[in-house]
C-alpha cells in the first residue's frame, strides 16, 4: 500500500516495521530498503548526509556508483513512504521522533514509565536488518538500554526472582542483574541461594575477564551475609494518590532531568494547574522513594512564617518539646533526620509564605549537602541555584478533528468515566469537550470540578453554562484543602496574596481577552505599569508569551474573576472606552501598511490584536456607538480579505451598516459597496441598486479616502454586469496618486477583457497588475494575480506553466499565513497536476491540504479538500472511490451555511464526469444540464465554459459529434478560448477538430447553450 497522508509509526525494536495511523501494516520491501528506512527513523526529522548513509548501509565495500545506488533505494522507499525528502543536508524522513518507538522508549524511560517502555519491544532491536553496517552500534546501544530499564524496573518495584533468574542466567557477567537476584531471594528467605549466585559470579568473572566483583556487588554480598535484605516495608509519605495522572508526561520528563541537575526546583505556575499531583508523582517515581528517604510537607494551611518548621517537623512525624515556638531546635532535629543519606523534600504551596520558605529551603541546602528540595508555588522562591519548571495548562485543541490525544481532553475523560461509567468521545460529545476544555484554558482542577458535574448534569449543560463557571464549578472533593473545592476559592486565594497595586492593574487587565503587549497595558491601564506587571508574572496571575516583543495574557477563569472586580470598582466604562479606542487608532495606523512592503509586519500586528480589536468592534455595535464602530470595521476589514476570513467580515459589515444613519455618509456608502461584493456569491448584484451604491462613494468621496475602494468599485460595477460603469470606475482608479490603487485598477481591467473576449489585452493587463502589485509590496495582490494567471496558462494547454506559477502562489500564501488561500493553492496544485497525469503529484498536494486542513481545524476548507480529492482520483480512474467521496462531499456540504448554495452544482459537475468514466451518457447529460442551469442563471461564464465542454463530450459520446463541435465553439465564445489543459478536451479536440469561431455574444452563446441541454429559459 501507499504510505498517504496521516500520522503513521515505524518500530525498530524487533523486525523494522511501518504501521499507518489507521493501524494497517504497510509492507516497506526488500532487507536494503528496511535497511534505509531503519536508518532514517533513528534519525527523524533530520536529514541524513548521503555519504553518512552509503557508509551505514555498505561500509567498505560500497557499490561501484554509490550515489546511484541509494537514490534508486530512496526512490523505491519513496513509493511507498512520499515522507522521505531530499533536503541539502541529505535525505530525511518527516515524522515525529516520537512516532519512533525507539525514542519513545526512551521518554517513557525517562519519565519512569518503565512498563510501558518495555512493553514496546518485540524482539531483539533491528532484527531484520542486523547485518547493516549501522545496525550493530545502535542494536548493542538499545539491548543495554533495554536491559537497564529492566533493571531500574526491578529495582523500583517487586523484585520478581523467576524473571531475574531468568535474566541473570542470560547475563550471567551483568553485576547489577545479579545484585538485583540477590537482593530477591534474600527478599524470600532464601539467603543461601543468594550467596550462591555471588560465588558463581565471583568465580566466572575471575576465570572469564580476570577481575573481582565491584565495589556495588560486594556491598549487596556484604549485607546479605549480615541479614541485611530481608523483607523490608518501604515508607511512602507521599499524599495518597486516589486517581490516575493524566497529561504531564513532558513535565515529568522535565523535572526529572532538573533534579538530576539542581538541588532546588520549583514548579511554579496558577492555581489548579495541578502541582501538587505532579510534584508528589516526581516523587513517588524518585530513585529515593523506594529507600524510603522522601518527604513532603504540606503548608497550604500554614498561617504564620514561625510555624513552617514545625509543619516540616510534623511531616516526619516528630516532634520536639514545642516545635512551633522552637524554630531552632525544630531545625535542627530536621537537618538530623535529611542528614543521614540521600533525600528528597517537598514543599508544597509556598506562595502565601514565600519569604520565609525561601529562606527555610536556602537554610537546609546550606546544611545538608545531599538534600534535594522540589517546591510548589505560584511564585518562585528566588534563590540562588534554584531551577524553574512552569506548570500551565494542559494542551487544548484548537479547531482540529482528532482532539481525544490532548492533555487536557484526556484528563477530562478519565475523570467524566470515573462519575458517570460509559462516557465517551463520540460525535454527540466531541463539540462540547472540545468547548469546556478550551474554556477552561486546560486547567486541571477547573475540568476535574466540570467532568464532577457529570453526576447531575450532561456534558451539554455543562457547556451552556461556562458563563457562570464560579457557580457551575463547585463540586470538588469534601477531602480536599478548602480552597480547592471550588474554582472560585483557587482564584480568591490568589487574588488575596496580591498588593493593592497589583489588584488594580489586575483588574483592568480583564478588559483585553487576547491578552496585550505593554504599550497597550500602559495606554489603556496604567502608564507605568511594567514593574507592577511583571510581578504578576511572578505570580502566576498573567502569563508572558516568549516572543520578540512580549505579549501579557491572563487565563480565562482568572480574567472573569478579574472581570468581576472591575466591575465592583466602578472602573469599567472607563476602561473599556480607552480599550476601545486604542484599538480602533491602531487598526487605523496599520490599515494602509497592510497593502505596502510592511504588509507582513502589519500581518503580525493584526494576527496578535485580532481578538482584541473584534471584541472592540462587537462592543462598540453592542454599545450602538457608530464612530467607533465604523473606525473599527474600517481599519480591520482588508485585513479580514487578505486573510479570506470572508465570514466575519460580511456579519460585521452587516452589523455595522445597522447602525444607519448613525454612520458617516461616505462609510456608510463603502461598506454597502463590500456588502453587495461579498453577498455577490453565488447570485448577482442587482444592476441599479450596484450603480447607486457606486454613485454614492464617489458623491461622498468615498473613493478618495479609502484605498480598497479602487478594486471593490470596477468589480462590483462588472459583477452587477455593468461594463460601462466598470470601465469608468477602472479608469478613476488608475488615475490615482496612490500606486496600489493604479495596480488594483490593472487587476480589474484584466476581468473585463477577459469578458470582452480579448485574451490577448487580459494578459497584458494582468502581467501590469502583477508587476504593480510586487513594486507596491503587496503580496496578497500579487498571489491573485498569479491565481489568474496559472488558470488562463492552464487552458492553453500548458500545465507544467500553470503548475510553476501556482506553486509561486502557494509559496505567497504561505508567507501571508493565509490560511485559506494556502489550501486553496494545494488544491488548484492537485487539480493541475490531475489535468497533468501526474496523479502522484496531484495525490501528495491533496494529502498535504490534507494535513494543512487538519493543523487548522477548519470543517469549511475539510470539506473542499474532499471534493478535490474527489475529482484527483477521478482523473485518476478510481471511479468507485470518487463517487463515494462526491457522497461524503454532498452530504457535508448541505450541511454548510457557506457551501449549501454550491451543493448542486458542484456535485452535479463530478457526478456527470462520473457518468461520463462509466459511459452511462444519459446520467452524464442530465448531471450536466443541472450545472448548465446553475452557472448561467448566476452568469459565471468561465464555470458555464467548462460544463458546456463536458456536454461536448457526452454529445461526442453518443455520436452526435455535430453537436459536439457546436458546444465546443459555444465554449470557446463563453470563456474566449477552450480549455486544452484538460485531457478530456485535449482527447475530443483531437478526434473532433478545433471549434470554429461563431459571431455570437455571449448573451446569444448562453441561451444556444441552455437550449441544447435542455434547461428552460
Amino acid at each position: 500500500m501507499i504510505w498517504e497522508a496521516g500520522r503513521v509509526r515505524v518500530a525498530l525494536l524487533g523486525p523494522t516495521e511501518v504501521v499507518a495511523e489507521d493501524g494497517t501494516p504497510v509492507d516497506i520491501g526488500g532487507a536494503r530498503v528496511r535497511m534505509l528506512l531503519a536508518r532514517l527513523a533513528l534519525d527523524p526529522g533530520r536529514p541524513v548526509a548521503t555519504g553518512t548513509l552509503v557508509d551505514d548501509l555498505w561500509g567498505e565495500q560500497p557499490p561501484a556508483d554509490a550515489t546511484n545506488a541509494l537514490q534508486s533505494l530512496v526512490s523505491r522507499l519513496r513509493k511507498v513512504c512520499p515522507a522521505v525528502t531530499l533536503e541539502p543536508g541529505g535525505y530525511r524522513l518527516g515524522i515525529a521522533p516520537d512516532d519512533v518507538d525507539v525514542f519513545r522508549f526512551e521518554r517513557l524511560r525517562a519519565a519512569g514509565r518503565l512498563a510501558e517502555a518495555l512493553a514496546l519491544w518485540r524482539g531483539e532491536a533491528l532484527a531484520d536488518v542486523r547485518e547493516a553496517p549501522f545496525a550493530q552500534v545502535a542494536a548493542a546501544r538499545l539491548d543495554e538500554a533495554r536491559l537497564t530499564a529492566e533493571e531500574d524496573r526491578f529495582a523500583s518495584g517487586e523484585l520478581d526472582v523467576a524473571a531475574l533468574t531468568a535474566m541473570h542466567e542470560k547475563h550471567p557477567l551483568r553485576e547489577r542483574t545479579a545484585g538485583l537476584l540477590m537482593r530477591a531471594l534474600c527478599a524470600r528467605g532464601r539467603q543461601s541461594e543468594a550467596l550462591h549466585v555471588y560465588a558463581e559470579v565471583r568465580r566466572r568473572l575471575g576465570d572469564e575477564l580476570g577481575v573481582d566483583p565491584s565495589a556495588e556487588l560486594q556491598d549487596v554480598h556484604l549485607a546479605a551475609v549480615r541479614g541485611e535484605l530481608g523483607p523490608r516495608v518501604v515508607v511512602d509519605r507521599l499524599p495518597v494518590r486516589l486517581t490516575s495522572f493524566v497529561g504531564r508526561d513532558d513535565e515529568m520528563v522535565q523535572v526529572a532531568g532538573l533534579l538530576t541537575e539542581a538541588r532546588l526546583v520549583t514548579l511554579v505556575g496558577p492555581g489548579g494547574a495541578g502541582k501538587t499531583r505532579l510534584a508528589t508523582e516526581v516523587a513517588a517515581r524518585h530513585h529515593l522513594h523506594g529507600k524510603g528517604r522522601v518527604w513532603f510537607a504540606p503548608l497550604a494551611g500554614l498561617r504564620a512564617a514561625e510555624d513552617l518548621a514545625g509543619a516540616v517537623l510534623g511531616a516526619f512525624d516528630l516532634s520536639f518539646g514545642d516545635p512551633m515556638r522552637r524554630t531552632g531546635d525544630a531545625m535542627g532535629r530536621i537537618v538530623e533526620v535529611l542528614a543521614a543519606g540521600e533525600s528528597l523534600l517537598v514543599l508544597d504551596n509556598c506562595e502565601h509564605l514565600v519569604e520565609a520558605a525561601a529562606e527555610f529551603a536556602g537554610a537546609l541546602l546550606r546544611r545538608v549537602p545531599n538534600l534535594r528540595v522540589l517546591a510548589t508555588s505560584r511564585e518562585p522562591l528566588a534563590i540562588d541555584g534554584e531551577s524553574l519548571c512552569p506548570v500551565g495548562p494542559l494542551a487544548v485543541p484548537n479547531g482540529q478533528a482528532d482532539v481525544a490525544g490532548f492533555g487536557a481532553v484526556r484528563l477530562f475523560l478519565d475523570r467524566a468515566s470515573a462519575v458517570k461509567p460509559g462516557f465517551r468521545l463520540d460525535e454527540s460529545t466531541v463539540e462540547d469537550v472540545r468547548q469546556i476544555c478550551r474554556r477552561l484554558d486546560g486547567m486541571p482542577l477547573a475540568l476535574e470540578l466540570a467532568a464532577a458535574r457529570l453526576r447531575s448534569m450532561t456534558v451539554r449543560q455543562i457547556t451552556e453554562r461556562l458563563d457562570d463557571r464560579f457557580r457551575l464549578l463547585t463540586s470538588g472533593s469534601r477531602t480536599a484543602l478548602p480552597r480547592q473545592r471550588t474554582l472560585r476559592a483557587v482564584v480568591e486565594w490568589s487574588w488575596d496574596l496580591l498588593t493593592e497595586p497589583e489588584r488594580e492593574l489586575a483588574r483592568r487587565l480583564a478588559v483585553f481577552p487576547a491578552g496585550a503587549d505593554l504599550a497597550a497595558i500602559e495606554h489603556v491601564c496604567h502608564e507605568d505599569a511594567l514593574y507592577v506587571l511583571t510581578s504578576l508574572v511572578e505570580k502566576s496571575i498573567v502569563d508572558v508569551t516568549d516572543q520578540e516583543e512580549p505579549r501579557y495574557r491572563m487565563l480565562e477563569t482568572i480574567r472573569v474573576y478579574a472581570a468581576e472586580q472591575l466591575d465592583t470598582s466602578g472602573e469599567r466604562a472607563a476602561m473599556t472606552e480607552r480599550f476601545r479606542r486604542y484599538y480602533r487608532d491602531l487598526a487605523g495606523q496599520w490599515e494602509p501598511l497592510t497593502r505596502t512592503a510592511r504588509q507582513l509586519e502589519a500581518i503580525t500586528v493584526f494576527e496578535n490584536e485580532n481578538d482584541n480589536m473584534v471584541s472592540a468592534l462587537r462592543g462598540a455595535i453592542d454599545d450602538g456607538d457608530a464612530d467607533l464602530a465604523a473606525g473599527l470595521l474600517g481599519g480591520m476589514f482588508w485585513y479580514w480579505m487578505v486573510k479570506g476570513d470572508n465570514d466575519r467580515a460580511a456579519i460585521s459589515v452587516r452589523d455595522v451598516l445597522a447602525l444607519g444613519d448613525q454612520l458617516p455618509e461616505d462609510l456608510f456608502a463603502s461598506f454597502r459597496v463590500m456588502q453587495l461584493i461579498m453577498s455577490a456569491v453565488p447570485g448577482l448584484p442587482n444592476t441599479a441598486e450596484a450603480a447607486a451604491v457606486i454613485e454614492d462613494c464617489v458623491r461622498t468621496g468615498a473613493d478618495q479616502k479609502y484605498a480598497s475602494l479602487a478594486i471593490a468599485l470596477p468589480m462590483l460595477a462588472f459583477l452587477s454586469q455593468n461594463p460601462g460603469l466598470a470601465r469608468r470606475e477602472v479608469e478613476r482608479a488608475a488615475r490615482s496618486d496612490d500606486p496600489w490603487a493604479r495596480a488594483a485598477s490593472s487587476w480589474a481591467m484584466s476581468f473585463i477583457l477577459v469578458d470582452e473576449g480579448d485574451l490577448d489585452a487580459a494578459e497584458v493587463a494582468r502581467d501590469r497588475a502583477y508587476e504593480q502589485f510586487v513594486a507596491t509590496g503587496d503580496r496578497w495582490g500579487s498571489a491573485m494575480t498569479l491565481g489568474m494567471k496559472a488558470a488562463f496558462v492552464s487552458h492553453t494547454g500548458d500545465n507544467r506553466a500553470a503548475i510553476e506559477l501556482y506553486q509561486r502562489g502557494l509559496d505567497v500564501a504561505l508567507e501571508l499565513r493565509s490560511q485559506d488561500d494556502a489550501v486553496q493553492q494545494h488544491w488548484r496544485l492537485a487539480v493541475e497536476y490531475a489535468r497533468l497525469g501526474d496523479h502522484a503529484a496531484a495525490e501528495r498536494e491533496v494529502a498535504l491540504a490534507e494535513q494543512y486542513v487538519q493543523a487548522i481545524g477548519n470543517d469549511q476548507m475539510t470539506i473542499l479538500i474532499g471534493y478535490a480529492k474527489a475529482e484527483v482520483v477521478l482523473r485518476a480512474g478510481r471511479v468507485a472511490e470518487a463517487r463515494e467521496l462526491n457522497t461524503r462531499f454532498r452530504q457535508a456540504a448541505t450541511k454548510s451555511s457557506v457551501l449549501a448554495s454550491f451543493v448542486t452544482e458542484w456535485s452535479a459537475v463530478l457526478e456527470a464526469r462520473i457518468a461520463i468514466a462509466e459511459a452511462d451518457h444519459a446520467e452524464a447529460e442530465a448531471r450536466v444540464a443541472t450545472a448548465i442551469g446553475t452557472t448561467s442563471d448566476r452568469g459565471d461564464m468561465p464555470d458555464l465554459a467548462t460544463v458546456t465542454e463536458l456536454l461536448a463530450q457526452v454529445r461526442h459520446a453518443q455520436g452526435r459529434d455535430d453537436a459536439a463541435r457546436r458546444l465546443l465553439a459555444l465554449a470557446q465564445v463563453t470563456r474566449g478560448r477552450i480549455d486544452l489543459g484538460d485531457p478530456g478536451v485535449r482527447q475530443l479536440v483531437a478526434e473532433i477538430g478545433e471549434p470554429e469561431s461563431l459571431p455570437l455574444t455571449k448573451s446569444e452563446a448562453l441561451r444556444e447553450i441552455r437550449s441544447e441541454a435542455g434547461v428552460k429559459s
